[in-house]
């Protein structure tokens, strides 16, 4: 849904604007994070520099942080958001063990679990268990952290991108921008080759990409994208890569930087892409 004249013009200087001063503060913390030390904290701040950059933005061009999509939107889309990274996750890695990519489970991580909730002579009842509480309590806890990308990417840079691009434009756009602002902390602290893990990578985001806008307009909010962010992180990162027992393969083929989860997701954006342009988005 483009337009057209002076809009248009004031959609891409809005643009311009959001992402010099993402690049701008986004700086300083991926210069905390690769020359100083990777703390959480640091973190933390990097992921809030798109809400900041956002709110700087409508400050300038004399809009109101009120007229980002705050509203929590249709539950049933909330919800879809949340599972379909808990399906492809679940389906990549699955297939990862099935092809002897790794193995499962990881017997120090089950250890660590078990000590970590007090039930050493429990693993079975400790890893199910600690699957629920990072599925539930943990997934609560890093939403706010997770709000601050996606104020940014969903809340505020992808609208901008639908005023003067199709949507084919805006998920590939928004999911090539998102990647490159991750790829300072990917060359860091990578392993193996980099170029490799940054096209997966890429690739992973950019399907992920396609995923979250059809969603956020489709439900006029930005909260599936904070629900689907948020999931996919915890699901990836909390609980299958640790459960993952490696192999000289397993890198190639699991977690952010391997294969299988993109292929996976892209799969599942192509679904999502053809579903938008029948819905005529």
């Amino acid at each position: 849904m483009t337009i057209a004249g002076a809009d248009q013009r004031a959609a891409w200087k809005a643009i311009t604007i959001f992402l010099g001063i993402l690049t701008a503060i986004s700086a300083v913390w991926h210069f905390a994070i690769v020359g100083l030390t990777p703390v959480s904290i640091y973190v933390g701040a990097l992921m809030w520099c798109p809400a900041i950059a956002a709110f700087l933005t409508l400050k300038v061009t004399g809009r109101k942080i009120v007229s980002l999509p705050w509203q929590i939107g249709n539950w049933r889309d909330n919800i879809q958001s949340y599972l379909i990274p808990v399906a492809y996750v679940t389906i990549s890695y699955a297939l990862a063990w099935i092809f002897g990519f790794g193995g499962v489970p990881d017997a120090g991580t089950v250890s660590e679990w078990s000590a970590e909730l007090g039930l050493p002579g429990s693993p079975v009842l400790a890893a199910a268990l600690m699957i629920a509480l990072l599925a539930t309590i943990q997934f609560a806890k890093s939403l706010g952290t997770i709000a601050g990308e996606e104020i940014g990417w969903r809340g505020f840079f992808i609208w901008e991108l639908r005023k003067v691009l199709p949507f084919s434009g805006v998920a590939l756009v928004s999911g090539i921008v998102w990647s490159a602002w991750h790829y300072p902390i990917i060359i860091k602290y990578g392993f193996g080759d980099p170029l490799f893990q940054i096209a997966c990578f890429t690739l992973m985001i950019t399907s992920m990409s396609v995923i979250m806008a059809y969603y956020t307009f489709r439900s006029n909010s930005l909260w599936p994208a904070v629900f689907f962010h948020g999931t996919h992180n915890i699901y990836i990162q909390k609980i299958f890569s640790p459960l993952t027992t490696p192999n000289d393969q397993t890198r190639f083929w699991i977690d952010e930087y391997g294969l299988m989860v993109p292929v996976i997701v892209t799969l599942m954006a192509i679904y999502c892409w053809r579903r938008a342009k029948a819905e005529g988005m």
